[in-house]
C-alpha cells in the first residue's frame, strides 16, 4: 500500500493495527489505558456530535455560481451587483424549519433558503424561506413562536393544542398560516420550490440615496408541491427524498437554477404605503412593485462532505457588505443578533476560519484574535490593536457611507403594534385570488386535519380569524371541523382581545 494511504493518528503516527486493542490476554483480557489510539478513537467518537440547529435542523445544500444580467448600480454601490455579466460563487442550504435532524423531508413546513455570497468585498448572506413572509414581526416573539413548533414539554410529542393556541393568539400569521397549510407547504422537492428574502433590505449607493427592496428567487424547474397524503406517503418510503433529489440532480449535470429578481420601494413611496413596508407579514403587490429581474442562480457543484459543508454552514443575516443596510423590520432588527450568536453556540466563536463559511473573494483581515477552534494562524506576529504603527492597517473611508435615515421623531420605547384589519386582507387576498379551487380544497382539508387535534375552544378561535380574512374561507375549515359557523362569525365580530377572553375557557 502506497505511504500516502497508510492509517494514521490523529497526529500522524501510523497505525499499524486498525482491528484489535491492547487488552492483557487473546480471548480474555483487560484493556489497558495505554492503548492511546483506542482512547484517541472513542474520545473523537464520543464527540462527533456537535448541537443541532434550534431551526433549520436538516437541511441540503450545494454550491453554484450567481450571474447578475442587471447592472444595479444605479441603487447600490454592493460591487458584485455592478457590471451586468459579472458571476459570483455561492453556496446555498435548503431546509426544513421545525423538524429536527432526523425528521422527514415532506413534513408540513416552511424551507429555509439561504444563499451565501462569496463577493469580492467579503460574504453576503442571504437568510430567507420559501414563503414571501413569516408568522410573526417582532423578535421578541420568536423563542415562543418556536416552542410551540416543536415538542410539547411534558410528553415529548408534538401538540397541536400549543402549535394553534400561539397562532389563534397572534393574529398576524394568518398569511403565512395560509401559505403553509396550502400545498406549498410540502413542496416536492426542494428545486421545484421559489426563495424570498423576505425582510425589507435597504440598497444605498454612492451618491446618498437610499432604496428599499426585497428579493426573490424564481425556480426555473417550474413549482411542484405535494398533497398531503403524497407527502405522508413520502415520509413513510424516502424520508431523506429532496436532499437524494439535489444530490442526484446535481451529480448527474441536470443543474437546478433560479432566476432571482429584486422589488424597489423609494423612501417616498415607503411613506404612503398602504401597508408597513417593514412588517414581514405582509408582501409588497407585485401590481405597486414589479418583480425586476436581475441574474440568474446555478448550482452545479455538490459538496465534497456533508458535515464539514452542509452541517457547519452559518448563515447570518449580519454578514452583509457595502451597498446593502438593514431595515427598521423588527424581527430582522433581532435576527441580526440572533443568528451569528447561534453559530457562536453551536460551532465556535471561530466559525468563520470554517472552510464554508470563510470569505473567497476578500480575505479577513481583523484584530479578533485567540478562541476556541483559532486553526488559521491567529495573524501571526502581526499587531492586534488598531489605530498602530507597527503593521499597515487602514480603514476603507472610500466606501460610501449609509445614507442618514429620518424615521420620524423616535421615541425609545416598547411600541405595541396593534393588530388591524390589513393584517387580514392579505390572506383573504391569497385565499380569493391566488388559490385555485382544487387548492382551497386541500387548503381547508389540510387545516382541518391538523387544527382538528386542539381544544375545541382553540379550533372556534383560530377559525374565527380565517372568517376574518374571508368569510368562505371560515365557514368551510368551521364546516370541516364541525363548528358552528354562527358562534365562529360571532368571535370574528369581537377585537383581539374580546376574542381572547371568549375563548379562555370552554365554550
Amino acid at each position: 500500500m502506497a505511504e500516502k494511504d497508510t492509517l494514521t493518528t490523529a497526529y500522524g503516527r501510523p497505525v499499524e493495527n486498525d482491528q484489535t486493542s491492547i487488552t492483557t490476554g487473546k480471548k480474555v483480557g483487560y484493556g489497558l489505558l495505554n492503548d492511546t489510539y483506542l482512547i484517541e478513537k472513542l474520545a473523537h467518537f464520543e464527540r462527533e456530535r456537535i448541537p443541532e440547529r434550534v431551526v433549520h435542523a436538516k437541511g441540503s445544500g450545494a454550491y453554484g455560481y450567481f450571474e447578475l444580467t442587471e447592472d444595479l448600480s444605479k441603487y447600490t454601490c454592493a460591487k458584485f451587483l455592478s457590471g451586468a455579466g459579472k458571476k459570483t460563487d455561492l453556496f446555498i442550504r435548503f431546509s426544513t424549519v421545525g423538524g429536527e435532524q432526523a425528521s422527514a423531508d415532506t413534513e408540513r413546513d416552511p424551507r429555509g433558503f439561504a444563499v451565501k455570497l462569496y463577493t469580492e468585498e467579503g460574504n453576503y448572506d442571504i437568510v430567507g424561506n420559501n414563503t414571501p413572509v413569516f408568522f410573526i414581526r417582532d423578535a421578541i416573539k420568536f423563542p415562543d413562536f418556536v416552542h410551540t413548533q416543536k415538542r410539547e414539554p411534558q410528553s415529548g410529542l408534538k401538540d397541536a393544542t400549543m402549535f394553534w393556541d400561539f397562532l389563534s393568539l397572534t393574529p398576524e400569521s394568518i398569511h403565512q398560516v395560509t401559505f403553509l397549510f396550502s400545498n406549498r407547504g410540502t413542496p416536492a422537492d426542494y428545486r421545484h420550490m421559489d426563495g424570498f428574502g423576505a425582510n425589507t433590505w435597504m440598497f444605498y449607493n454612492d451618491k446618498g440615496e437610499h432604496y428599499w427592496f426585497k428579493w426573490h428567487f424564481k425556480t426555473d424547474q417550474g413549482i411542484k408541491n405535494l398533497t398531503a397524503a403524497e407527502a405522508t406517503e413520502l415520509a413513510g418510503k424516502d424520508p431523506d427524498c429532496n436532499r437524494r433529489d439535489l444530490f442526484e440532480s446535481i451529480k448527474k449535470g441536470e443543474f437546478p437554477s433560479w432566476t432571482v429578481y429584486v422589488q424597489i420601494m423609494t423612501p417616498e413611496q415607503a411613506k404612503t404605503y398602504r401597508f408597513d413596508p417593514f412588517d414581514v407579514t405582509k408582501v409588497w403587490f407585485h401590481a405597486d412593485f414589479p418583480l425586476i429581474p436581475v441574474g440568474k442562480i446555478v448550482l452545479n457543484r455538490n459538496p465534497e462532505n456533508f458535515f464539514a459543508e452542509v452541517e457547519q454552514a452559518a448563515f447570518a443575516p449580519s454578514t452583509l457588505v457595502p451597498g446593502i443596510y438593514p431595515s427598521p423590520d423588527k424581527l430582522l432588527q433581532g435576527r441580526l443578533f440572533a443568528y451569528e450568536d447561534a453559530h457562536r453556540y453551536r460551532l465556535g466563536k471561530n466559525h468563520d476560519l470554517i472552510p464554508v463559511n470563510s470569505p473567497k473573494g476578500n480575505r479577513a483581515n481583523t484584530n479578533e484574535r485567540d478562541g476556541l477552534m483559532m486553526t488559521d494562524g491567529n495573524y501571526g506576529s502581526t499587531a492586534n490593536y488598531f489605530p498602530n504603527s507597527v503593521n499597515a492597517q487602514s480603514e476603507a473611508r472610500q466606501i460610501p457611507d449609509v445614507p442618514a435615515l429620518a424615521l420620524g421623531e423616535a421615541m425609545i420605547a416598547r411600541h405595541d403594534l396593534e393588530v388591524v384589519e390589513n393584517d387580514y386582507y392579505q390572506a383573504g387576498e391569497l385565499y380569493r385570488r391566488v388559490l385555485s379551487d382544487t387548492d382551497r380544497d386541500h387548503l381547508i382539508s389540510n387545516i382541518a386535519g391538523h387544527l382538528g387535534g386542539a381544544l375545541k375552544r382553540i379550533q372556534y378561535r383560530q377559525t374565527a380569524l380565517f372568517y376574518k380574512a374571508d368569510p368562505d374561507y371560515g365557514t368551510r375549515v368551521a364546516g370541516a371541523l364541525g363548528l358552528d359557523v354562527q358562534k365562529v362569525a360571532s368571535l370574528a365580530a369581537l377585537t383581539d382581545t374580546e376574542r381572547a377572553a371568549a375563548t379562555a375557557r370552554d365554550l
